[in-house]
């Protein structure tokens, strides 16, 4: 009996396993069966998508520099064009690696020299490093190098190759140069490996075998050239080069401006200034890209438009000629250089703008035509004409009551101030006569009466009020002396004002003679301008217009005229003024013995009114003047206006003329250059 009932415990187990296996047979039948049933889904209703994902593209947008708009003077002289040149150009893919760049520039090089004598041991070490063979050489000697992120170890294995400076031959090193190149390209954006002085043989070659180097073309690139010389970008400016690549302190408002690192950009004055409308606009191409990221279709969507033309106020030969008077009449010595500006009084238009600075230690003289808007001068008398005119606008003075006694100054506290030629006397004159004498006791007298200064000799200075240098400044400054003009170029300066508190309060007598305060030769510009035209202070602008490119290349449609801008009236009553012409008329025209004017200006046909000024400064410790004047004409209906100042001149006869004579020779070249004098006298 026990036997058989162990016999069929047996038959049992031997029943469930098959029982099991069979049931995991199912299961395993049914999901392969729902897997082929999903995969026969998907490729009947997806199979599409699917295959057009595979193929997928996508479009980008490469854009390329054109050319920089040119810069003419008013006749339409060319001064600042653009030199084309063969070039050659790489424009980086997607996803292009290190050694991609490496492989390439190493095959370029076989074509193209570059100059090498800029590359530093760091760009030597990225590039030996983008060939993955010495990269994975100089990781094994890096200790634990496997626990650094990858940053850590990419510097750590640039200091070990720049330890070790690999010995590169000469074909190495022009491939790194190139490669450092095409290195700091963006996806897509270009860059030149080489701008200049590319050989037919180079471009030859590089033709021949362009396929084997992807990315690299034959291009143009362009410079800024200089017809009329090299003297123009003391005021025109310079642009940055590829080399330079877009100005550190202004990059990242570049780039969100749609610049590349390397665009040349206007770095300074005129091509700074008008930086957005030089550049003109990209050209834009689309990029079709596949996922195994190689180009497969580029298409133009815009050509680009090269930027746009400027015309300006500035006549070349007459530029020339003025830059040749100040080169011609430069004193030695002492002196500090030389700068002059000429002005349309009616419009505000800078018809020339010339300077040199010197060196009184060296002798160097630096053409500095941009010295007349940032070098600041204390001018000396020239200041006089606005000082009546404050005297006028105030009541300190009138057009029927106007004469005072030309006496020493002599106040408590301060020194005497006289006038040159009266040193102890007392002379009754009027204010045309203080302008013609040029006298010195009458402006002091007149900026004491403006601030309410009962004058009486011995009296203390600390009865001027702390007021008084802010009175005479904001009379000045209608005229433009001690603000900024409003020049259409950056880094104009708004002149110098000297300590003005109330411990300097005896500085504010001699602030009205102009003995204080400096002042740049444009400011001088715009005041004697306000004075020719009646009281405007016009803007002053270099800038006449604004023009595109015709079909021949040449100016095109006027995009932009300059307009006059008057800036402030100066309200003095017409009274007032004609004084105060007459006096400049006297100046150059009277006869008293003491008028400063001399025959150089007598003599200018058509006439003119004048003022001239000196004011004492010091060089290297010795005692100095500044000469300065400021002309216009003809006297009844202004056409120019010139301002000169020259620092730093020693004190003799020759430097109280050396103002004069630049200035009556630049007053002759403009009805030579600019404009005829017949009909007027």
């Amino acid at each position: 009996m026990q036997r058989r009932k162990t016999q069929t415990n047996h038959d049992d187990q031997t029943t469930r396993i098959p029982f099991r296996l069979n049931l995991l047979l199912v299961i395993v039948f049914v999901l392969l069966a729902a897997l082929a049933f999903q995969m026969a889904y998907l490729q009947l209703k997806n199979g599409a998508m699917f295959k057009a994902e595979v193929n997928r593209t996508d479009n980008t947008i490469e854009t390329n520099n054109v050319q920089r708009g040119m810069i003419y003077d008013s006749t339409g002289k060319v001064l600042v064009g653009n030199e084309a040149h063969q070039a050659i150009s790489y424009t980086k893919g997607i996803n292009v690696t290190a050694e991609d760049m490496y492989k390439v520039s190493n095959k370029l090089g076989k074509f193209l020299t570059v100059p090498t004598d800029t590359l530093t041991d760091r760009q030597e070490a990225i590039y030996y490093l983008a060939n993955t063979k010495n990269a994975t050489a100089v990781t094994a000697k890096i200790a634990k190098a496997s626990a650094m992120s990858a940053t850590a170890l990419q510097s750590a294995q640039q200091a070990y190759v720049m330890r070790h400076k690999p010995d590169l031959s000469g074909a190495q090193q022009n491939a790194a140069a190139i490669f450092t190149k095409m290195n700091g390209a963006y996806a897509l954006s270009t860059t030149y490996i080489k701008e200049t002085n590319v050989s037919p043989t180079e471009v030859s070659e590089i033709g021949e075998h362009m396929s084997e180097m992807p990315g690299v073309k034959t291009s143009t690139s362009w410079s800024r050239s200089y017809p009329a010389g090299n003297s123009v970008k003391s005021f025109v400016g310079t642009v940055t080069s590829e080399k330079q690549g877009l100005p550190a302190d202004e990059v990242n408002i570049l780039l969100s401006q749609g610049y590349s690192r390397n665009d040349s950009v206007g770095s300074s004055y005129l091509e700074k200034a008008y930086e957005p409308i030089l550049r003109g606009t990209k050209s834009r191409t689309s990029v079709e890209v596949s996922n195994s990221s190689k180009i497969t279709k580029e298409t133009k969507e815009y050509a680009g438009a090269k930027g746009s033309n400027l015309v300006l106020t500035v006549n070349s030969k007459f530029q020339d000629a003025v830059q040749k008077v100040i080169d011609k009449r430069l004193p030695g010595s002492t002196c500090q250089g030389a700068y002059a500006v000429v002005m349309n009084p009616k419009t505000g238009a800078v018809l020339a703008m010339a300077g040199d600075s010197r060196d009184p230690n060296t002798g160097k003289v630096t053409t500095d035509a941009l010295g007349a808007i940032n070098q600041p001068i204390v001018m000396g008398s020239v200041v006089k004409p606005a000082m009546l005119t404050g005297g006028f606008e105030s009541g300190a003075i009138t057009p029927t009551n106007n004469t005072l006694v030309d006496q020493p100054i002599i106040l408590t506290g301060t020194s005497k101030i006289t006038t040159d030629w009266n040193q102890n006397g007392a002379f009754p004159m009027d204010a045309a006569l203080a302008l013609e004498e040029s006298s010195n006791s009458y402006a002091v007298q007149v900026a004491m009466k403006m601030v309410g200064f009962k004058y009486s000799q011995g009296a203390s200075i600390n009865g001027l009020p702390s007021s008084m240098f802010q009175t005479l400044r904001n009379n000045f400054s209608q005229y433009g002396l001690g603000v900024k003009t409003g020049i259409d170029l950056p880094g104009e300066s708004a002149g110098l004002k000297g300590l003005s508190g109330r411990s300097n309060i005896g500085s504010a007598l001699v602030e009205a003679f102009g003995n204080y305060d400096a002042y740049t030769t444009l400011q001088l510009g715009q005041y004697i301008s306000t004075l020719a035209n009646g009281g405007s202070r016009m803007q002053p602008y270099l800038v006449s217009q604004i023009r595109g490119t015709g079909k021949n290349g040449g100016l095109g449609n006027v995009e932009y005229q300059a307009q006059p801008k008057v800036l402030n009236y100066v309200t003095a009553s017409a009274a007032a003024k004609k004084i105060v012409k007459q006096g400049m008329w006297q100046v150059v025209n009277g006869s008293s013995a003491h008028k400063t004017g001399a025959s150089v200006l007598t003599n200018l046909k058509p006439g003119i009114v004048a003022k001239t000024g000196t004011a004492e400064t010091f060089v290297n410790g010795k005692q100095t003047v500044t000469s300065s004047i400021i002309l216009y004409g003809p006297t009844d209906n202004a056409q120019v206006a010139v301002a000169v100042a020259v620092p730093g001149l020693p004190e003799d006869n020759a430097s109280y003329l050396v103002n004069q004579t630049m200035a009556a020779d630049i007053y002759n070249l403009y009805w030579k250059d600019i404009q005829s004098s017949d009909g007027y006298k």
